[in-house]
């Protein structure tokens, strides 16, 4: 069993004093089985709404890492994405250790119990076996359905197994195909007062043949002299399949920060980069 757990802090904008951050549990991330996709879904669900991510965090099946994990980011305050480990089967631990962390128990929600009771009819499609609720199969499927005392529904449009939403985290299956629609649901339902409340920009140009110990003076530069503007530095050794600027070492070189903010910083930052003796390729 994978026993790691992987940490990705990632430089973005505050959004209303609020931060948004990703939990992606499972073995099979951690061991490249399977490739997340959950992390570039929810920054472009955010991105969409003015909002950005803070933080991701992947970490493998282990109940006492998912359970440590989550304690930490009930204690942030901060609005949790959580996906993976909601199942019932026996790898799936993520309900469980919600409630540990929160120091309760879990229990078969009602609405949930109806969810999945309506699923197992359909699926059933007339057969009275299959559609029978008692038999041990179907009465292991209501386990889905055991959350934390005190967490609401988040509906599942995909197959109608809820997640569940507690202390302003998100618990979603570990399938892209529904924790995405879900992960919607949520900011629409749940945070649309926070919706493009910063007007945050972005603006970069590539330096051929850059060197960033030469140009980072000029950085600190730009921010010193510039409050709330951050300068960024992205090296590239080129790639010859894309052809012109980009098939020799470059570095792609950039402001972000409040819109209102960046139009001197970027007259400085080109300007600099031109008295260090380099050219400036704009991106198209």
């Amino acid at each position: 069993m994978n026993d790691a757990v992987k940490t990705v802090e990632i430089d973005a904008p505050p959004s209303v004093a609020r931060r948004f951050g990703l939990i992606v549990i499972g073995d099979e991330i951690l061991s490249g089985r399977r490739q997340d996709k959950h992390l570039s879904k929810l920054i472009e669900l955010l991105s969409e709404r003015g909002l950005s991510l803070s933080w991701a965090r992947y970490v493998a099946d282990v109940p006492e890492q998912i359970t440590a994990t989550l304690k930490d980011s009930f204690a942030s305050g901060d609005v949790v994405f959580s996906t993976g480990g909601i199942g019932a089967t026996p790898d799936d631990h993520t309900r469980q250790c919600a409630a540990l962390a929160l120091g309760t128990k879990i229990e078969l929600h009602p609405t949930a119990r109806e969810l999945i009771a309506g699923r197992i009819q359909t699926m059933a499609e007339g057969d009275p076996i299959k559609a029978d609720l008692n038999t041990p199969e179907n009465q292991h499927r209501f386990k889905m359905g055991e959350f934390p005392l005190g967490s609401d529904i988040i509906p599942n449009p995909y197959n109608q197994i809820p997640g569940f939403r507690i202390k302003e985290h998100h618990f979603l299956p570990g399938f892209p195909v529904m924790a995405a629609p879900m992960m919607a649901w949520c900011l629409d339902t749940h945070y649309k007062d926070l919706f493009h409340q910063e007007n945050w920009a972005e603006q970069s140009f590539i330096v051929p043949k850059g060197i960033e110990s030469t140009l980072t003076p000029l950085m600190e530069r730009i921010e010193a002299n510039f409050p709330g503007v951050k300068v960024f530095s992205l090296p590239s050794v080129g790639d010859s399949s894309k052809g012109g600027v980009f098939a020799e070492r470059h570095i792609e070189l950039g402001i972000k920060g409040n819109a209102d903010l960046l139009a001197n910083a970027w007259i400085a930052l080109r300007t600099g980069t031109q008295q260090l003796g380099y050219e400036i390729h704009d991106l198209g």
